[in-house]
């Protein structure tokens, strides 16, 4: 195989202007190879990277799939996939970008196929100056995670930690467990081979622009900071909405994980950590991820009693979205007609710290929910005396700042403002920053930071182990209470904004859920 085009103009990967934090050369194996998440997701991220300068030079990536293909009809396969991912300059960087692709069949519990992979890796380090360093990407059902790990330990494949010489990591897809014990039995069995400095826990909403801004917005301006607490803020809502059901067929897998695994453990803990914690001493990986556990210890530990007041599980019935009628979830593909999985939880609670002590957060996350949106919500105390007429009943004056994740990323302030006139009558106004607008382009994919961090070795937007079990020390008793009582879930229709019930959660403080 012909060695990659030097690092010049005359190589369409690199010819681009000087980037900073370029990784050292390294190969990148996707375990998972012929999967939706590698075609849909990986793929494409690592093509940008390569197209935008930002990987090495030397680089190679392998994918590994039971698929009985070689290398060329790994690159065909990946040429139709990534034909249809909006690259930039595709065809004419398409050549260059596939001299870097290798394939290696095996089945996860063949240790011949780590050997023959173990081969593939020393080929790309002898034609494409890969220099041994190697990014494991696990992008499988969990079932696997640790027999693969096991798998690269024995054949040699996972080098200990070391100040010089090549390195070894592993990315792990989520969920890490289902319940606390299982996170734990599975850190336990990673640890074997793997130190903390080599496991990188994905969160893809880490990756997102957006959400690395809510530490830009809440530390580099001094407006927000100062009124960042108890003081200021009367509540916090944090919402992730999805206007999906269950496509392809994934009811069965579903129906094991339910919206309180699948996204309140770790996309909303996360978004919360980010919303609520403290400032870090810098911006190093231990340092905010330090701060972030800071926050999910102060969690309250519920008691089933506590569940039953403060979650509202449910799950979508009949319904329609966009004229097309959504079947109940209980008829999905997969799905036991007597599924009591929550596609949709609301919660409510306060952190038990001294920056936010009294101050509810609400949580909400659905299936089947009218759109896809994803954005937080703070909502300030109103003024002491009100000194002029509101808009309408209810509003008071009160100010907002809506943090947009997906879609339309941006931020936007609502303030209020005098209406023309001899009345002295207040209308809310609101000041808009849009991603797209302001940098004339949109942000890059998650995937492509979370990819580039791995190769840097610089783990600040993936999740430490002791994250894990504190996010899952929160969400163990809810799914304890709900399996021992067998909480029946309350429905909604598809298409609605969820149960009455969660209306009722909020209703209790007198506050209502924003409408997006």
């Amino acid at each position: 195989m012909a060695s990659p085009a030097p690092a010049s103009e005359s190589n369409p990967l690199r010819a681009f202007l000087p980037r900073t934090r370029v990784p050292e050369p390294c190969t990148v194996v996707l375990f998972g190879a012929t999967g939706d998440l590698v075609h849909r997701k990986l793929a494409p991220a690592l093509m940008r990277l390569a197209v935008e300068g930002q990987m090495p030079a030397e680089f190679a990536v392998v994918g590994f799939a039971r698929r009985d293909w070689d290398d060329n009809q790994f690159r065909a396969e990946l040429h139709t996939s990534l034909s249809k991912s909006n690259i930039p300059d595709f065809e004419q960087t398409w050549p260059d970008f596939q001299q870097h692709l290798l394939f290696s069949a095996g089945t996860f519990d063949d240790p011949e196929a780590f050997q023959r992979l173990k081969q593939t890796l020393e080929r790309a380090d002898q034609t494409l100056g890969t220099r041994g360093n190697r990014l494991f990407y696990l992008a499988v059902a969990p079932e696997f995670f640790a027999k693969i790990v096991e798998q690269l330990g024995a054949a040699g494949l996972i080098d200990p930690p070391q100040q010089d010489g090549p390195w070894s990591r592993v990315v792990i897809e989520k969920p890490f467990g289902n319940d606390l014990e299982s996170a734990r039995a599975l850190d336990r069995e990673l640890s074997q081979y793997l130190s903390e400095r080599q496991t990188y826990r994905i969160d893809h909403y880490l990756g997102k622009e957006t959400v690395q801004n809510i530490l830009a917005l809440r530390f580099a301006n001094t407006i927000f900071e100062p009124i960042w607490n108890r003081d200021h803020v009367r509540s916090v809502q944090i919402t992730v909405a999805e206007e999906v059901g269950m496509p392809g067929g994934r009811g069965a897998y579903y129906d094991t994980a339910g919206a309180i695994r699948d996204m309140v453990q770790n996309h909303m803990m996360q978004l919360l950590c980010l919303v609520a914690m403290e400032p870090p001493v810098d911006l190093e990986a231990d340092s905010v991820r330090n701060e972030k556990v800071k926050v999910l210890q102060s969690l309250p530990r519920w008691s089933a009693e506590d569940v039953a007041q403060n979650v509202v599980k449910g799950q979508y019935v009949t319904g329609s979205i966009q004229g097309k009628e959504v079947p109940p979830f209980r008829q999905e593909k997969g799905v036991p007609p007597d599924s009591l999985t929550d596609t949709y939880v609301a919660i409510r609670l306060t952190l038990n710290n001294w920056r936010w002590a009294g101050v509810p957060f609400y949580l909400r996350t659905g299936k089947s929910l009218p759109k896809r949106a994803t954005e937080i919500s703070i909502q300030f105390d109103t003024p002491p005396v009100q000194l002029f007429e509101p808009q309408d009943e209810g509003s008071g004056g009160a100010n907002l700042l809506v943090l947009r994740i997906q879609p339309n990323e941006g931020a936007s302030l609502a303030f209020q403002a005098k209406v023309p006139g001899s009345r002295r009558r207040l209308q809310e106004v609101r000041m808009d920053f849009r991603y797209g607008t302001a940098f004339a382009s949109p942000p890059p994919e998650a995937y492509e930071r979370l990819l580039i961090d791995a190769m840097l070795g610089d783990p600040t937007l993936y999740t430490r182990i002791d994250e894990v079990e504190n996010a899952w020390e929160f969400i163990s008793p809810i799914l304890k209470a709900w399996e021992e009582h067998k909480i029946e879930p309350a429905t909604y229709q598809a298409g609605s904004w969820g149960p009455t019930e969660a209306d009722q959660l909020l209703e209790r403080d007198g506050a209502r859920w924003r409408r997006l």
